[in-house]
């Protein structure tokens, strides 16, 4: 009890936090809203008002404190749109609408959602603004981001695009790298702003719980950075006993840390779009002002929809940019294969041309260990410093993957090799000890430029209004010794799958090793056995020499054990299938690549990829045949995301099937039909992509994309049918 105490006097309120511990503050909690609008929450069903912003009464023209009264007698246009929507979902998405209120009557434009079950609706207001016809300047935009065909000339355009929308001073897209620090790619800005361009902000800028709200609430506009802010009053909600959870409020004050760090910036005004590509952050649309400026929801809207056309393509780009690199690493493996046929060995092959395996990770040097002996290809240390490297491997916890990029800091002894490998990219080959591919980088002496020294972020106060994250954004360089160039994700799948792929050619050249030299079988035999890869090894007439215990394992409990590649057909199914390409193997000596199921339990079938090669000593005389079997787990899994996706795309439509009333509403469902489309083809380049992994949580974060969109239009659609909306 008195741990969890001490946690929760740990978790500082809103306005209370300072730099030391911000990452905790309950910004979500703030209990206030910006000036420019008002807010209120109301009770179901009878939508009676609970709470309110202190400025509602003068605001909206009403007179006297909304608390206690019915939404009727505020204003029975209010009530009615509030009522047209409560059948609909509304803690995802805050729906807009247009109503009229107040003495004078005055127009204003509404955003209305449900933060939870039981704290009731919540309702913010803002005065309207003139009309702003949508669907052309979205399907302009669209097609210039869409025409983007790298990820540099996207951020490009994006930045372009968006500043051209919000009309702000300076438009930036934010990359977030793996360690949370944030990079500058793109930018837009007025001519007497200094660039930005380039320059590094440290993690420590965006605390993680501010990060998962823009997960959430994809736009946040602060209209002022010197805004007062207007509290809610009563703080904690009659209806629940606790603070009002603002994550999806539009109008919610931001942390004072926050508005802090923005007027040390020089900024006034600011609207952040978030881009949420696949299955995270991927990063920040970022537009600054140096004059308080307000955004109306019509252009947020609009800025939304695009930031989800934005994301959605980045996640398609890194994609094709990974379906590109396996291409590659076929190639290299069809040149090993072809190696064992023509000379009786792969490994030459794979050094031939060094740049095919050095170029698809953007290395500097590759070293081969294997069984004790080493081969290498560009700029590597001598024999006895990779045998180090490789011991120094081996004292590593097992990963499919080891990636550094500053040995010196991980194996001081090593830190002398610096010129030549300051950075490491390495993957196990074997269940051996020392069998690893690698690729090097050299130290890269880095000038790194930052947006202030982030070394020295904290400047305390006593008083939270003088809090000072950072006073000083003037551009600070980093010099950067002993490192290498960080290896990106995209590098490392590539590694793990190459590696993957000199290692079925290692298993397959040891089954060859088997049948061709016999006086070595027992070590051989060994390496065979201790392969994670279900292996069999048979004779040129098929009876099994080998079937390691991964093999084994797959088995059915009850039944003989397979003592011959025809009796395969009992465990492997289709059966006939398999017997018929088994057979054709040992007749034909041509190889076999299929899909095979095996039943592991009573209700567990798992699906394998099947591999059968004749081991050929002369042409039409075959050694043996070598069966590898491949788990498709994975591959199941990204293939049913995609028949998944496929499935539920349209499902969204079903918002979207509202009657069509004008023809900008046509407009708008002929938009939708675009995005969805873009998002078929984003969901064709992330499903042919080579990390299997991640393919069904990206193909979800795309549907879940297309969903907002859906959700975004017929919202504008109802929102332009708004009466009040046509009379001004």
């Amino acid at each position: 009890m008195n741990t969890l105490s001490n946690h929760l006097r740990s978790i500082p309120a809103f306005g209370e936090a300072d730099p030391s511990n911000c990452e905790r503050e309950q910004i979500h909690l703030a209990g206030s809203i910006q000036p420019h609008g008002a807010l209120l929450v109301v009770r179901e069903p009878d939508l009676s008002v609970v709470q309110a912003s202190t400025n509602s009464a003068d605001l909206l023209g009403l007179g006297h404190a909304p608390c206690g009264s019915r939404l009727a007698s505020i204003s029975a246009q209010l009530e009615q749109r509030v009522r047209m929507h409560l059948g609909g979902r509304l803690d995802r998405l805050p729906v807009a609408f247009r109503c009229t209120l107040g003495a004078p009557e005055q127009a204003f434009d509404g955003l209305l959602h449900r933060p939870s079950c039981a704290a009731g609706l919540v309702i913010e207001l803002e005065q309207a603004q003139p009309h702003r016809a949508l669907v052309q300047g979205i399907d302009t935009s669209l097609r210039q981001l869409m025409d983007a065909s790298s990820l540099r000339q996207l951020c490009d355009e994006t930045a372009r695009v968006f500043k051209e929308i919000s009309g702000y001073d300076r438009v930036m897209v934010y990359r977030f790298d793996e360690d949370g620090h944030g990079q500058v790619l793109a930018e837009q800005r007025e001519a007497h702003l200094e660039p930005f361009l380039g320059i590094r902000y440290p993690a420590s800028d965006i605390p993680q719980i501010a990060r998962k709200l823009y997960e959430r609430n994809r736009v946040r506009l602060l209209v002022d950075v010197g805004h007062a802010p207007v509290p809610i009053e009563p703080r904690c909600s009659p209806l629940t006993g606790e603070e009002l959870d603002m994550s999806l409020c539009a109008l919610r004050s931001p942390s004072p840390i926050h508005t802090q760090y923005l007027k040390n910036m020089g900024v006034s005004a600011t609207l952040v779009i978030s881009l949420v590509a696949g299955d995270r952050l991927w990063g920040l649309i970022a537009c600054h002002h140096s004059t308080p400026r307000f955004v109306p929801y019509q252009v947020r809207a609009e800025c939304e929809l695009l930031g989800e056309v934005v994301a959605t393509r980045i996640a398609a780009l890194e994609s094709l940019v990974q379906s590109r690199a396996e291409l590659l690493v076929r190639r290299l493996e069809q040149r090993m294969i072809e190696a064992i046929s023509r000379d009786g060995d792969w490994k030459p092959a794979l050094f031939e041309s060094p740049q095919s395996l050095l170029q698809p990770v953007q290395a500097s040097g590759a070293a081969l260990l294997l069984e004790g002996e080493s081969w290498t290809g560009g700029e590597v240390p001598s024999s006895s410093h990779l045998r180090a490297i490789g011991r120094w491997l081996d004292s590593l916890p097992r990963q499919n993957v080891i990636a550094c990029n500053c040995l010196g800091d991980h194996a001081p002894h090593l830190e002398p090799l610096r010129d030549t490998v300051a950075g490491i990219l390495a993957v196990p080959l074997s269940g051996q000890s020392g069998d690893y591919l690698i690729w090097l980088r050299p130290e890269q002496v880095r000038t790194l430029t930052w947006g202030g020294n982030p070394f020295k972020p904290v400047e305390t106060s006593d008083d939270p209004s003088q809090l000072s994250p950072r006073s000083s954004f003037s551009k600070w360089h980093q010099l950067v010794e002993g490192t290498s160039q960080p290896w990106s994700a995209a590098e490392r799948t590539t590694a793990r799958l190459i590696g993957e792929s000199v290692a079925d050619v290692i298993q397959q050249f040891r089954a060859v090793r088997v049948l061709i030299a016999q006086q070595q079988l027992n070590r051989v035999q060994a390496q065979v056995q201790d392969s994670e890869q279900p292996t069999a090894v048979a004779d040129h007439a098929g009876n099994l020499l080998i079937m390691n215990p991964a093999f084994e394992r797959l088995l059915p409990c009850s039944g003989p054990t397979p003592r011959t590649l025809d009796d395969f057909a009992q465990v492997l199914q289709p059966a006939a299938e398999v017997r018929l390409q088994l057979g054709e193997l040992r007749r034909t000596h041509r190889p076999w690549r299929g899909e095979v199921t095996i039943q592991l339990a009573a209700l567990e079938e798992r699906s394998f990829l099947v591999r059968a090669d004749p081991v050929l000593s002369a042409p039409g005389e075959a050694l043996g045949f070598v069966l590898l079997l491949t788990d498709m787990r994975q591959r199941r899994q990204a293939d049913a995301a995609r028949s998944r996706f496929q499935s539920q795309v349209f499902e969204p439509h079903k918002a979207m099937a509202v009657p069509l009333e004008s023809e900008e509403d046509l407009l708008y469902c002929n938009l939708f039909s675009g995005l969805v489309h873009n998002a078929q083809l984003a969901a064709l380049e992330i499903a042919d992509g080579v990390d299997l992994e991640r393919v069904p949580d990206m193909l979800d974060g795309v549907q879940a994309s297309v969903s907002r969109i859906a959700e975004l239009l017929e919202h504008l659609i109802w929102y332009e049918r708004s009466p009040a909306r046509r009379r001004h």
